[in-house]
């Protein structure tokens, strides 16, 4: 909660631990308020969104709203930061296998319906920035990317990254992204691959599948040259060939 203007100074009076009951009808009260945030956030936007709305419709007093966030702001922050992430906590080690960086992106399809809000929440944001997307690519989205760096480079068995494992990197994690961003067209196309959870481990490894075909591809163009032009020219090569035949 904020400080109160001209308080700042001033020693806040131990507040009593309620008991049992009460405590448990804050928890649900403030459960109710991220709830109820989440989708008005990602219906509405954060400036069409009041908080007198917000307190109306999760059933609790406007005044709960400042004493747990302080104001809409720190709501909708508390909300935002709330989303299942695939690098929050990444392992010290980075990713061991493409199987552990899937499951790491599947993991929010595992809550349900309640993913769609978060994808929208996240539209919404980058539409209409707070500032709170800016933090998640660099707190989130570099580190992440990083650590599938490092994964690629020791599949590849190199020392050290090149501007295409960046690329591979990108397109990688871009299969998985794909579900989030594209859920609506995929749900208009092919209803039946929706990533429903009953469908996750049929879609963690179909993933794996195509990230290591790429992967394979990938070494398969670095191999060394056999010939005058070489193996990265192959592919370039039988294109021409095809053309001209």
């Amino acid at each position: 909660m904020k400080p109160v203007p001209g308080l700042a100074g001033l020693a806040a009076p131990p507040r009593a631990v309620p008991p049992p009951a009460a405590a448990d009808e804050a928890e649900q009260a403030q459960a109710r308020l991220l709830r109820t945030a989440l989708a008005l956030f990602a219906d509405q936007g954060y400036a069409q969104t009041s908080i007198r709305q917000i307190a109306s419709a999760a059933q609790v007093n406007v005044a709960a709203v400042s004493y747990y966030y302080g104001d809409k702001a720190g709501l909708y922050e508390a909300v935002f930061r709330l989303a299942r992430d695939p690098a929050s906590d990444l392992p010290a080690g980075g990713i061991e296998s493409l199987e552990a960086l899937y499951d790491r992106f599947l993991a929010p399809f595992r809550q349900g319906d309640q993913v769609r809000l978060w994808i929208k929440l996240f539209r919404r944001e980058m539409l209409e920035p707070t500032g709170l997307w800016q933090a998640r690519v660099e707190n989130n989205m570099r580190p992440m990317h990083a650590a599938v760096v490092a994964l690629l480079c020791r599949q590849l068995g190199l020392a050290q990254a090149d501007d295409e494992v960046h690329r591979l990197a990108i397109t990688v994690v871009g299969l998985a992204v794909h579900l989030f961003i594209g859920c609506d067209v995929i749900d208009a196309l092919a209803p039946q691959l929706a990533a429903s959870p009953d469908r996750l481990d049929a879609w963690r490894d179909r993933l794996v599948g195509y990230a290591q075909a790429l992967i394979d591809a990938e070494k398969l163009r670095r191999e060394p040259a056999a010939g005058p032009l070489g193996r990265r020219d192959a592919p370039l090569l039988r294109s021409n060939k095809r053309k001209t035949s």
